[in-house]
């Protein structure tokens, strides 16, 4: 038998631990020390080496890789870093000093190669022994785990003498059986129960083995860690399906999610459904997805394992897979004569389910539990007439995994809505309107921390803007910035150009900040009649808002009011930071529960939708086409006019006043300001800006 490099370092460390008790000449680990190991509640993750990390699709990070041993992939950084770090033992042992000192040493060192480590002698324990057997081999323990987390799970069984954690007596313990009903009803959460399979216990006419018992309870491991990681949002990988789409996903260690299980007791089911998000917005989609297939009550399979037939009376593990199938109590409430039942009891309520089912299936309608009956349950039922909507339902709700804990205090902006939300203490502060990106230029998905606004900020001109529109027009005409109000800067043998702060500037008045790899930010804009349209998919990227100084009452510190911004409109820069940072989110929800209460459907902008179905195999992969809901009438904002003196000193205008309207009389130079030739319609005169 063959254990991984962690667990022979756990073990070793376990056996060094007992050794002073034992005496000097033992040379194992004796049944009483192996029982008085206690069973940590969540391991340490030094101790779990990173492991190869296999490449196969990229977008679906629960089929990253079978759960097999990190020498598996031979030919990754961490496999060849480690084999060298385990080759040259000697190196990293030797101290500091010169090179002849060294050179004296090598002959020795050759002379008298160290031996390769052994691998410490198997628990005496025959249980723990058996444990310990089977996560030497190689065979997978779940197809979606990754070598990583059967690393982290190892070395967990490690440092518990590897005692089985969810059976005792043979028999499944209550945060077992706890956590065994939750992973059943995953489905409520829009994940799918098939891929977290419960092993049983009690099916066979003899008693399980130790081989059947560590079998069953890695297995549960497994399906524990594997829930844990997806209900965080560990099924896609974000960037996979766009590089735009750049979430940091908090996915949770396999050692702390079985140390806190485990010791969870009855509330173990409860422990691990916390690991889905908790937000009101996921919390209203979670609601709407339960009335939608209460609507239509055929449920999705439900992969039994095999066992006798069940009848009424019976008593079997398999019943709380049944209960979860089809939406019964998990277990029969209590009467006068009789006190509530156990969720492994095959009761009436049971039979019933089961005699409706078999009747929809064209089998015999005994209520019985037979072998067709769990070949029935275990593949899809037909849904004539189901209403439309579920997928829609299910990729949002994964998209709010990719959100961290909102707190009390952020800035959200759905894309598709075309909308910004304020809330703080918890409660919405205020809401407006918000032109986005273009189908060809979307605004990223991510989150970020705002910092600081700047008032009267000066635009630089991006390089793929500079490169596709001014530098022909600069060929052209050396005055093709400059008419438009742009400075341009030599440095050497490369320019840039620049817009200085004025009322015609691409970022309006105002600009908020969150530092990001996608250098877009939330800012004002001079084309403020372009609010009024219902389709607002029209910048480059970032975010344009609707009223920027109504927004920074709801943002920024007390002391800096929309009345006291206003008087430094023509003044310079001026940077106003925040007292703290405030998390915004740029999110992307096409099927939401609106502050009214009502579900809402929203056309798929960018085709994220279809993107998301195809790799989480859902029907439907192409993108939604809804009618965007009528929006609440706009409020138009007073925008501050510096005076004239002062947007003059901030133009860069070398021609006069008249003759420019001259040459835009005749077509010499376009009436555009900030972003030429933008596709969107130009309600006359308003021009069109940049961001």
């Amino acid at each position: 038998m063959r254990l991984s490099r962690s667990a022979t370092l756990a073990l070793a460390a376990l056996v060094a631990a007992s050794a002073p008790q034992l005496g000097p000449a033992a040379a194992e680990v004796q049944p009483e020390a192996a029982q008085s190991a206690p069973l940590p509640s969540a391991p340490s993750s030094e101790a779990v080496p990173a492991p190869a990390a296999p490449t196969l699709d990229p977008v679906r990070t629960d089929a990253l890789a079978d759960d097999r041993p990190a020498d598996a992939a031979p030919d990754s950084p961490e496999s060849s870093s480690g084999s060298a770090e385990a080759a040259t033992p000697s190196e990293t042992a030797t101290p500091s000093g010169t090179a002849s000192s060294l050179e004296a040493e090598k002959p020795a060192a050759s002379a008298e190669a160290p031996a390769a480590p052994q691998a410490p002698p198997p628990p005496a324990d025959p249980q723990a022994a058996a444990v310990a057997a089977r996560l030497a081999d190689p065979a997978p323990l779940l197809p979606r785990l990754t070598a990583k987390e059967r690393e982290a799970i190892q070395a967990f069984y490690a440092l518990g003498a590897f005692k089985p954690v969810w059976i005792a007596d043979r028999a499944f313990t209550p945060a077992a059986k706890s956590a065994a009903a939750r992973l059943a009803r995953a489905g409520e959460d829009g994940l799918d129960p098939a891929a977290y399979p419960v092993p049983v216990l009690g099916v066979m006419t003899r008693p399980e083995t130790e081989a059947e018992i560590a079998e069953a309870d890695l297995k549960l491991s497994a399906a524990i860690a594997l829930y844990a990681r997806d209900a965080r949002g560990g099924r896609l990988n974000p960037t996979a399906l766009s590089r735009l789409i750049t979430p940091v996903l908090d996915l949770p260690a396999p050692e702390a999610v079985l140390g806190q299980i485990a010791t969870g007791g009855e509330a173990a089911g409860d422990l691990l459904q916390r690991y889905n998000p908790q937000n009101a917005g996921y919390l209203a989609l979670k609601a709407r997805l339960a009335a939608l297939r209460e609507r239509s009550p055929a449920g999705t399979a439900a992969a039994l394992p095999p066992g006798p037939v069940l009848r009424l009376g019976m008593r079997d593990a398999r019943v709380p897979l049944i209960r979860a199938r089809f939406g019964l109590a998990r277990r029969a409430a209590g009467s006068l004569d009789a006190g509530p039942g156990e969720p492994e009891d095959y009761d009436a309520g049971v039979a019933a389910a089961v005699a409706a089912f078999q009747k929809r299936r064209g089998l015999p309608a005994s209520g019985d539990l037979t072998p067709q009956t769990v070949a029935a349950l275990g593949a899809p039922e037909a849904r004539p007439g189901r209403p439309e909507g579920e997928a829609e339902i299910l990729v949002n709700m994964e998209r709010w995994r990719w959100l961290p804990a909102l707190g009390r205090d952020y800035v959200m902006v759905n894309i598709p809505e075309f909308r910004l939300r304020v809330f703080r203490e918890g409660h919405l502060k205020d809401q407006t309107r918000v032109i986005v990106g273009k189908t060809e230029s979307p605004t990223p998905i991510f989150s970020g921390m705002m910092e600081y606004a700047v008032v009267n900020p000066s635009w630089n001109v991006p390089p793929s803007i500079l490169k596709n529109e001014f530098l022909p027009g600069l060929a052209r005409d050396p005055n093709y910035a400059a008419r438009r109000g742009y400075q341009v800067v030599r440095h050497g043998n490369t320019i840039s150009v620049r817009q200085p702060p004025g009322e015609r500037n691409a970022l309006g008045f105002v600009k908020f900040m969150f530092p990001n790899n996608h250098a877009v930010y939330l800012h004002d804009t001079p084309n403020r009649s372009l609010f009024s349209a219902s389709f607002r998919a029209m910048s480059h990227g970032c975010v344009r808002v609707d009223d920027p100084f109504r927004f920074a009452d709801a943002v920024l510190p007390a002391a800096w009011t929309s009345e006291r911004l206003t008087k430094l409109i023509g003044k310079g820069e001026r940077t106003v930071r925040l007292d703290e940072k405030l998390p915004v989110h740029l999110a992307y929800f096409t099927a939401f529960v609106d502050d009214a209460g009502q579900f809402r459907t929203l056309p798929d902008l960018y085709g994220v939708d279809a993107r998301m179905r195809t790799a989480l195999g859902l029907p439907g992969g192409g993108a939604l086409v809804a009618k965007a809901p009528p929006e609440p009438k706009r409020r138009a904002a007073e925008m501050p006019k510096p005076k004239p003196q002062q947007a003059a000193s901030h133009a860069a205008q070398p021609a006069p006043r008249a003759p420019r309207r001259t040459a835009r009389a005749a077509d010499t130079a376009p009436a555009e300001f900030g972003e030429p030739g933008l596709w969107t319609p130009r309600p006359a005169p308003v021009s069109r800006g940049w961001w």
